[in-house]
């Protein structure tokens, strides 16, 4: 008996803790990147808004993007971010008494998030403003995609479809103000009665996708009065983005062909609260990311639209909208990639393995200090774009715009998901996990391929490069005659920089002849439009960005078969230095000298 007492004693003391040992103490996790300044820390950024735009940089004129840059790097506003994402919009197609009411509820988040952007006038606003302010609108759009928001759809959209509306003076007369205005107000009420506005686009159409032209909703001509040509649509789009947009400009087939029609949520028929249009929410689309934004197919039941712009020559509209929101695909997807960098560095400089931090150890710094150069390329690109729709009166700006914005569009979008995915790598498993919204790199994650797709996927984007290199005219050696010698130009300025840059653009100028034929070659196409961003990326890095970056993209992007999986850079190309530009917040190397690079800081 005592025998047996004493054997269960000990196995009890085997297998009780041992005195003060704890089972759960947390060690050598990072702490989130949280608390600092989106701005200020993003030196790329700031050099490439310095040169496209002398004087915006400085004390008071940095002053709103520093304001802008400190809020989107509060935990404040990355909760909102958050919380957006992980509460979806629903659907309310109709209210308790059964009225077809067609409304999409929000999380208060996504409101204080668009809020936020509608303040910062990253919508409508630069339309109202002078020479630069669609350079400065597109630094803090950029800025604002670091917070994987999902909900600039209809800020991106809003800022396109103004100016298109001055094809229609009476509706552009009535909603500019509103349109351009920095007061966000999500109530649906007539436009008069409203602070501020945003609109959306309608094209998509499940028989057609990026082929507009077989679009099947009708407009039948209603009659004319204070907003022109009043038409009633009949049909459906597949994919409706932002429908509690306070207005839309869709497409419809009318009997001279497809035309672009204004189409208000309430109409203004002078009643108090408006009567609602008959535009009728069918479902919201189930995503793999964006979640905080509401795409949804709708259909029209006889809804009331205007005639913008001439009947019958509804694709001409949407191509020029089609340039404002694909400079925004660019754009964003530029702000993703620097956020997953900048989460990847934070992650990199406080955790250890093997001894040693991990942004010490020479294989990790090859992949950190590549992907840092592939988020400067991109953001250089998308800026370069926002300069040339800055200046739409200068013919040579204008060349460039017609090449640059499929060129940025397909490249840096195809170049987000990949830099994603190598980036989520750099947190291991760390990265991959969502936590209720937390996983911010999963989040960046998801969202990337939406950019590439919408506004015309890759191929569009290619064929679009194709069709700018054939408006050409080869009697005439003004630098501005057409989109070839625009580009030469372009790429002139840094001529004799570096030789590898040099025989690459060289290369790239003899191959447009061909492409320029109506007969091109286009299953090239998208190999043109690569290198056609390439050799722009690194002729722009020339012009702002240090030494040591220009000449670590020229030697591992302009040779042999181009851009390789990222963490291949040469020998003595300028790691540290690369990697403590790209820092978000203070640089690593300082503390890992101060400690002999054996632990962790």
């Amino acid at each position: 008996m005592n025998n047996f007492a004493e054997t269960a004693r000990a196995a009890h003391t085997i297998g009780a803790p041992l005195l003060g040992a704890t089972t759960h103490e947390v060690t050598n996790q990072p702490e989130p990147l949280s608390g600092y300044n989106v701005y200020t820390g993003d030196r790329a950024l700031r050099d490439a808004l310095a040169f496209h735009r002398p004087g915006a940089v400085g004390d008071a004129a940095e002053a709103s993007q520093r304001a802008l840059g400190a809020l989107l790097g509060s935990a404040e506003m990355q909760t909102h971010a958050r919380l957006a994402s992980i509460h979806k919009p629903e659907l309310r197609t109709h209210d308790r008494f059964g009225h077809r009411i067609d409304e999409v509820e929000f999380h208060p988040s996504y409101h204080a998030l668009l809020g936020a952007a509608v303040n910062a006038g990253l919508h409508g606003t630069p339309w109202a403003r002078g020479p630069g302010a669609h350079i400065e609108r597109a630094a803090s759009f950029l800025m604002f995609t670091q917070l994987e928001p999902s909900v600039l759809c209809p800020v991106s959209m809003t800022y396109a479809v103004t100016p298109a509306l001055r094809s229609n003076a009476a509706v552009f007369g009535d909603w500019f103000s509103a349109l351009s205005s920095t007061a966000y107000d999500p109530r649906l009420a007539p436009v008069q009665a409203k602070r501020g506005v945003t609109m959306g686009m309608g094209m998509t159409e499940k028989q057609g996708g990026s082929d507009v032209r077989a679009n099947t909703t009708q407009a039948r001509f209603i009659g004319d009065d204070a907003w022109g040509k009043r038409f009633e649509l009949v049909g459906h789009k597949w994919f409706f983005s932002a429908p509690m947009s306070d207005a839309f400009l869709v497409l419809a087939q009318t009997p001279s062909g497809l035309s672009c029609f204004f189409l208000p949520r309430v109409l203004p028929d002078g009643t108090p609260n408006g009567t609602r249009n008959a535009i009728r929410i069918q479902r919201l689309k189930d995503k793999l990311g964006n979640a905080a934004n509401a795409s949804s197919e709708v259909e029209f039941t006889g809804a009331s639209a205007w005639l913008v712009g001439e009947e019958g020559r509804g694709i001409p509209q949407i191509l020029e909208m089609g340039m404002l929101t694909r400079l925004d695909c660019a754009l964003g997807t530029a702000g993703l990639m620097r956020g997953a960098v900048s989460l990847a560095l934070n992650h990199t400089a406080q955790r250890s393995a093997f001894g040693k931090t991990l942004v010490s150890q020479p294989l990790m710094q090859n992949v950190l200090a590549d992907i840092a150069i592939e988020s400067e390329a991109a953001t250089a690109l998308a800026m370069r774009l926002a300069r040339a729709i800055d200046h739409q009166d200068d013919p040579f700006e204008t060349m460039m715009r017609r090449v640059l914005t499929p060129v940025a569009k397909f490249w840096v979008c195809k170049r987000g998901s990949a830099l994603a995915q190598e980036a989520m790598e750099c947190l291991g498993g760390n990265g991959y996990v969502e936590e209720h919204g937390e996983g911010v790199m999963a989040r960046i994650y998801r969202e990337m391929p939406l950019n590439s797709i919408w506004e015309g996927a890759g191929n569009i984007m290619a064929l679009d490069l194709l069709r700018a290199l054939r408006k050409r005219d080869a009697k005439n050696t003004d630098r501005s005659a057409d989109a070839v010698q625009a580009l030469a130009a372009e790429l002139d300025t840094t001529r004799g920089a570096n030789a590898s840059l040099d025989r690459f653009a060289d290369g790239l100028l003899a191959r447009f002849d061909d492409a320029a034929d109506a007969g091109g070659d286009e299953a090239g196409a998208r190999r043109l439009a690569q290198d056609v961003a390439l050799a722009v990326q690194g002729s722009l890095l020339r012009r702002h960005a240090p030494d040591f970056v220009f000449d670590a993209f020229c030697r591992s992007r302009l040779g042999g078969n181009g851009p390789q999986i990222f963490g291949t850079l040469p020998s003595g190309v300028a790691m540290e230095a690369i990697i403590e530009r790209a820092m978000p917040v203070g640089t690593p190397f300082d503390r890992l000298r101060a400690i002999g690079n054996t632990g962790s800081v």
